[in-house]
């Protein structure tokens, strides 16, 4: 395992603990009756789990130098975009309403994933911010920024 392999792992992981932990900052509530802290607090649990089962898995599986030198470029240029991605998000969340922040980060996600076209983008994009819309804002009541489209 190349060692920028598992500063990777370490990065999201600590990215997730600092998701989680400003969380707590918010009401979390419960499942049944959620306040806002309780989805960031979620996905700060999940960044983590899946963080340190990359780095376990990263441990166990050995391949040769030049395939990881390879990955490990791509593996850094990937997680430099994601965290460019997900905190352009975070900054937009007021401005443009959970709805276009939503849509905006799945789609930049898919796009540094490697999916490129276009209109599958944008489909998996709107039906992510739609359907996450539905079930924070209108199912759960969770007050979610409305935004430029006051959705």
């Amino acid at each position: 395992m190349k060692k920028e392999e598992s500063i990777s792992g370490v990065v999201v992981f600590l990215f997730g603990l600092v998701t989680m932990l400003a969380s707590l900052k918010m009401p979390l509530g419960n499942f049944r009756t959620p306040g806002t802290g309780l989805f960031p607090f979620s996905l700060g649990i999940i960044l983590m789990i899946l963080a340190a089962m990359f780095v376990v898995k990263e441990l166990i599986s050995r391949q040769d130098v030049k395939g990881q030198i390879q990955r490990a470029a791509g593996a850094k240029k990937q997680l430099l975009l994601f965290l460019g991605v997900l905190i352009l998000s975070i900054v937009l969340l007021n401005p443009l309403g959970y709805f276009l922040a939503a849509f905006f980060l799945m789609a930049g996600l898919l796009w540094i994933l490697g999916v490129r076209g276009r209109l599958f983008v944008v489909l998996i994009s709107l039906f992510t911010a739609l359907t996450s819309h539905v079930l924070f804002v209108l199912w759960l009541k969770i007050p979610l920024p409305r935004g430029i489209l006051g959705l």
